[in-house]
């Protein structure tokens, strides 16, 4: 019998309902039950694929090929759950489906409204592929009030009562303000946050309170006569150094312990954080520490890398070096010595992007690190990138570029338009395709050289990686690139599409077609960002 926990927000956006449903997950992990998590967001895109970093933060790709919210990473990274299409969903994909219906005459004439229509639909998907767990977890995007968001409430409120007694809880996280002027916390956000959920029928059993300080227990006591919920499940949630401390500490609030009371199970056992304490130990004491430039284009937010930091904390942690990120937006070293910016740095990171502003900065950073020894990962454009500089600087092709930015005569980076999915259907493309949903996207396996650098890492031949593009390096340069000094150590399985390249007279040179990021968790660090971290410890050590 699967139970079901609704985390809903409340006072603004961004305090953490993802972190919070992430964190629940694993402490129900590590409590021995099993989890899933979904997202339902009620923006009207069909999904993220279309929307600038600079607006939703980073596209998180799952293995079968969904473009999602950037909090099923969390998901991933704090359970080890892959998630799937099926975990996330928006207004536009609900919209759609039943649009698509109408238009067929599947509802026979009737009128389509948000209630039954859309509510229904909304909890379909909710209950779908349940797969026998213990707890799902679906976070409700945007706050309480929110116009878009409200058929998302009106929908979980019904399958409340559709699950019957005990199969259900709301948790509701809230925002507890200081007022420096009045020195103070202020509840009355808070109040009038579940009364806005009380209003539509939904009643919190748990209110987790954000606070940049701690709680009294006679502000405890208020909101939980005010808000009608225990004051034991009045959780605070104090702002933490690393979000991988953030599970321990909702344990010691005792969030765990008031989800399984509120179900009615058993919580007097204590749950095995040990893997928790043991990532905290090696992000508190270092015993060391080094510098990566992160070169890209969309520096400005960082929830654009989410991903990608993410996993270079990983790679320290498997180090036990603390890693300093240096954020450079890529279009300063298109100017003339900007370069030096990366003399004091240990490694330099090029992540992937989309579209031409930056990338002759991303193709000086990629020369730098060729010519200076220093460590460097390319990733999807990154790769693109540095294999153009190769072309340039190496191969002797003056004029190499990208097709996606404009015509050349040596088109190295060129638009996919047939590729092999994993399934052995054949997917097709042109340039006047959709935008939306029409990259190569998820997981696609990877043949590995023998005796390359990247099979050592990764201590195998044959990897499965997530893809998120819509350009490829041209094959028909490989054999002439290789000639210059490029090793293409990574190949599709059919030999037509090349995905890892690497310089064998370089001590650490990788690009990858692939995002790697996607797969790394603080547990278990992705091979490649465990072995760049080293590489740049390594580096630090020569300076």
């Amino acid at each position: 019998m699967t139970r079901y926990i609704f985390i809903t927000g409340g006072v603004v956006s961004s305090l953490g309902k993802g972190l919070l449903s992430a964190s629940l997950g694993a402490l129900l992990q590590a409590r021995g039950y099993s989890v899933r998590l979904r997202k339902l967001d009620p923006y009207l895109n069909v999904d993220p694929g279309t929307m600038s970093p600079y607006q939703h933060g980073e596209v998180y790709v799952t293995d079968d090929g969904a473009e999602t919210d950037l909090d099923l990473g969390h998901y991933e990274r704090f359970t080890g759950v892959s998630s799937r299409q099926s975990d996330n969903i928006t207004s536009g994909r609900i919209y759609q489906k039943i649009i698509s219906k109408e238009r067929r005459g599947d509802y026979l004439g009737g009128t389509v409204q948000v209630i039954p229509h859309v509510t229904d639909a909304i909890k379909e998907f909710a209950l779908a592929e349940q797969d026998g767990i213990d707890f799902m977890l679906c976070e409700i995007g945007g706050t309480a009030g929110d116009i878009e968001a409200a058929p998302f409430m009106e929908a979980i409120r019904q399958l409340s009562i559709d699950l019957g007694k005990g199969r259900s809880i709301f948790v509701h996280l809230t925002l507890v303000p200081y007022l420096a002027a009045a020195g103070e916390l202020k509840t009355k956000p808070t109040q009038h946050s579940v009364r806005d959920l009380r209003s539509i029928g939904i009643q919190p059993d748990i209110l987790v309170c954000r606070s940049e300080h701690p709680i009294p227990d006679s502000e405890r006591r208020k909101m939980s006569l005010y808000c009608n919920v225990s004051e034991t499940a009045v959780i605070p949630a104090l702002d933490s150094s690393s979000i991988y401390s953030v599970p321990v500490s909702y344990h010691k609030e005792g969030l765990d312990v008031e989800v399984l009371k509120a179900f009615g199970l058993a919580h007097s056992q204590a749950p095995n954080l040990s893997r928790w304490e043991d990532i905290m130990d090696r992000i508190e004491n270092p015993e060391g520490e080094v510098t990566i430039a992160v070169v890209g284009k969309y520096t400005g937010l960082r929830d654009a890398y989410k991903s990608l930091n993410e996993a270079i904390v990983h790679g320290g942690i498997a180090n036990k070096v603390k890693v300093n990120v240096e954020w450079i937006e890529s279009e300063v070293f298109e100017k003339e010595d900007a370069i030096a910016q990366l003399d004091s740095v240990n490694a330099i990171l090029v992540p992937g992007g989309f579209g031409k502003r930056g990338t002759e900065g991303k193709i000086a950073a990629a020369r730098f690190a060729r010519e200076r020894n220093i460590p460097y990962f390319g990733i999807c454009l990154g790769m693109q990138m540095a294999t153009v500089e190769a072309a340039r600087h190496m191969a002797g092709y003056n004029d190499a570029g990208s097709t996606e930015f404009e015509a050349h005569n040596n088109p190295v980076v060129g638009l996919i338009t047939e590729w092999v999915r994993e399934d052995g259907s054949v997917e097709k493309r042109t340039s006047e395709t959709d935008l939306g949903g029409t990259m190569r996207l998820g997981a696609y396996d990877a043949v590995l050289k023998e005796g390359s650098k990247v099979a050592e890492i990764y201590g195998k031949t044959q990897i499965s990686e997530r893809h998120r593009h819509r350009y490829e390096v041209n094959v028909g340069y490989v054999e002439k690139l290789e000639k210059a000094g490029v090793l293409f150590s990574g190949m599709s399985p059919d030999g037509k599409l090349p995905e890892i390249i690497e310089l064998p007279d370089h001590p650490w040179f990788i690009g990858v077609q692939f995002h790697p990021e996607l797969k790394s968790k603080p547990f278990e660090p992705h091979p490649l960002f465990a072995s760049f971290v080293e590489a740049a410890v390594a580096q630090s050590r020569l300076v």
